[in-house]
């Protein structure tokens, strides 16, 4: 059986029983191609398919019991999220990672970020997210401090992420920065892909809980564009140093 999205797969399950609770508090009945999309976005924003890798629809029928019609479905699905491209006659491919993609995803995600982490500062209420927010985090001050656990750093920013976009409490901003989640994921790899970045981001994040407890606003708002804008400028780094290293390749060749 597919496991629904709101499953977080074993990887990525949290110390932390308040998160865990908070993002799985109201589970959603999801489609058999909904399942499998699931599915398959985490392997894309894992890493587990590379940037260009076609995906067989056969393939993944078989591997998941199904006709081809649900996979279908789950691709058009991924291709809104913009994970995959569907080309005519050759079936879907990975979506390629661009730095002008980067740079327009972050530049909204940076707005929308800053207006989130303002509104719940600002919120009146913001005490009940503190214990969740200091305990995770602290687990990022941890993990930055050991440079075999950046995939964990990336998984618990996301969620933390995820958490936040849980509790602001501006419904359209919700769908908006959703909408963002999968294919900023990819990127923020690449943007916290060096231990320097992680102290880096932590930084950030130990500020903005400070700004949340004192419920200052326009220091939270500050604060998370700058964080979002340092992950866009990294994984922008990191994309021209690929393509630059693949240029030199193919002259060597």
């Amino acid at each position: 059986m597919v496991r629904p999205m709101n499953a977080p797969p074993p990887q990525t399950a949290m110390a932390g029983d308040d998160l865990d609770r908070a993002l799985d508090a109201a589970p959603l009945t999801q489609s058999l191609p909904e399942q499998i999309a699931a599915r398959l976005s985490q392997r894309i924003v894992g890493g587990v398919y590379a940037p260009g890798q076609r995906i067989m629809e056969q393939a993944i029928a078989d591997e998941f019991a199904v006709s081809r019609g649900p996979v279908r479905e789950a691709l058009r699905l991924l291709e809104k999220d913009g994970l995959v491209t569907i080309l005519p006659r050759r079936g879907a491919q990975i979506t390629n990672l661009s730095i002008d993609e980067v740079r327009e995803i972050f530049d909204i995600r940076a707005m929308l970020n800053g207006l989130r982490d303002r509104l719940i500062a600002e919120d009146a209420g913001r005490a009940r997210y503190l214990p969740v927010l200091e305990a995770e985090v602290a687990k990022l001050a941890r993990l930055a401090r050991d440079a075999g656990r950046g995939d964990e750093y990336v998984e618990t920013v996301s969620r933390l992420n995820r958490y936040l976009t849980h509790v602001v409490g501006n419904r359209r901003l919700k769908v908006f920065l959703d909408s963002l989640a999968l294919q900023t994921v990819r990127y923020s790899r690449l943007g916290l892909s060096t231990p320097q970045r992680r102290r880096q981001s932590v930084q950030h994040w130990q500020k903005l809980v400070k700004a949340i407890r004192d419920g200052d606003g326009e220091q939270a708002e500050r604060i998370a564009r700058q964080r979002v804008r340092d992950s866009r400028d990294a994984a922008i780094a990191q994309l021209q140093a690929q393509a630059a290293a693949a240029g030199k390749t193919r002259r060597a060749a």
